[in-house]
This record gives structure tokens, C-alpha cells and sequence, in this order.
């Protein structure tokens, strides 16, 4: 059996399709390390982490903020459902910040006061949210097409 010459990509939140794309190669956040995927891919189901998932299509690279869901993989298709999914240019950087700080600010009160109150892996998830989408945000200013990153073109 000959690969697929590409992978039907689908990225859906509860609210909406993000992505329905034909792309060369993938890499995903999963909860056991990132993972990536080419066409004819041994078809698998992994839960998804808090990460920076991308895709290739040619040399253009699109970044994405992914959290939880599940990706199923198939030698043609990969099918993610996440919780949260934010392309690069959907994420503002000042309000990812203020979120980076309101978590860190949880977690160092759980820290000084052991307070109860604070539930700290909440707050852990929300600081790594963060984190990702501040990570995210920051491949626009190295690129120069909106969540798109060009890749160097092969040596040799």
C-alpha cells in the first residue's frame, strides 16, 4: 500500500472548526511528550497535554496554543479535540501575561500560607496555559505571515 502524499489535518474546540487543512507533517502536545506525525502514520489515540502544537504545509510552519482534548491519528488524517486551541495571532500577549501573573501569584500564596483555598493544580495548569500562549504569540514577531513561520530550505 502506497502513503498518502499528505495528512488531513482537523483541529475543533467546543466552539468551532479552527482547522481543516491538507499538511505535510504535525507535531502535537501529547500528555506522554510530544509526538510527531508524517503520512502513513501507524494509527493511534493520545490524550492531549498543555503545549505548542504546529504544522507544516510546504516550508510554512503554523503554531498553535493547544490544551487538553485527544488527538486520533490515522496514515491519512489526524483529528484533534481540544478543550482550548488559539492560533498565533489569536492570543494577545498583554492578556496572556496578566493571566501568567494572577498564577503565579496563586501558586506563591498555596506556597507562603498553604492555603486550602487555592487549588494549586488549577493554578499550575493555568501558569503553564500561560506560558504557551505567551510561547505562541512570540513566533508572530519572528515571522513575517501572521502564525506562520518559514523553515530554512535543505542543506546538501
Amino acid at each position: 500500500m502506497a502513503l498518502p502524499p499528505s495528512i488531513e489535518l482537523k483541529i475543533v474546540t467546543p466552539d468551532k472548526l479552527l482547522v481543516r487543512e491538507q499538511v505535510d507533517e504535525i507535531e502535537i502536545p501529547g500528555t506522554q511528550g510530544y509526538f510527531g506525525v508524517l503520512p502513513g502514520h501507524t494509527p493511534m489515540l493520545a490524550s492531549l497535554a498543555v503545549g505548542e502544537m504546529w504544522y507544516r504545509k510546504g516550508q510554512e510552519r503554523t503554531y498553535l496554543s493547544l490544551a487538553f482534548g485527544f488527538a486520533e491519528v490515522l496514515p491519512d488524517r489526524v483529528t484533534i479535540l481540544a478543550q482550548i486551541a488559539e492560533r498565533a495571532d489569536e492570543i494577545d500577549p498583554a492578556r496572556a501575561e496578566e493571566a501568567k501573573k494572577r498564577a503565579e501569584a496563586r501558586l506563591a500564596e498555596t506556597r507562603v500560607q498553604h492555603a486550602k483555598e487555592v487549588d494549586y493544580e488549577r493554578a499550575r495548569a493555568a501558569l503553564q496555559k500561560a506560558l504557551v500562549r505567551l510561547q505562541v504569540a512570540s513566533r508572530l514577531q519572528f515571522s513575517g505571515r501572521v502564525g506562520r513561520q518559514r523553515m530554512p530550505p535543505p542543506q546538501g
